[in-house]
């Protein structure tokens, strides 16, 4: 399952365990279960996301996919997969 995910400097609901970086998740209907279990896989790309960089700047810039976007390849949600009210 993948997760919707963009940076914020405001309200976040998931910072990077390296760098500290918040991100706000939009979330589908998944389960407080779904939920937790989800948030560890992200926090583990987060952090592999810093093997090349140790800065925030090692995550991507826009609206990415998580946890299943591969490390470095800096993916970005593909129009439709996020609704617009949410970018």
């Amino acid at each position: 399952m993948q997760v919707p995910c963009k940076k914020t400097d405001g309200n976040a609901e998931l910072h990077c365990c390296v760098c500290g970086q918040g991100f706000v998740l939009f979330w589908d209907r998944q389960s407080h279960a779904e939920r937790t279990q989800l948030r560890q896989e992200i926090q583990e790309s987060l952090r592999l996301e810093h093997r090349g960089n140790a800065g925030r700047q090692a995550h991507p810039q826009g609206v990415f996919l998580a946890p299943e976007w591969k490390a470095g390849s800096q993916a970005i949600a593909t129009p439709g997969s996020v609704p617009n009210w949410e970018l």
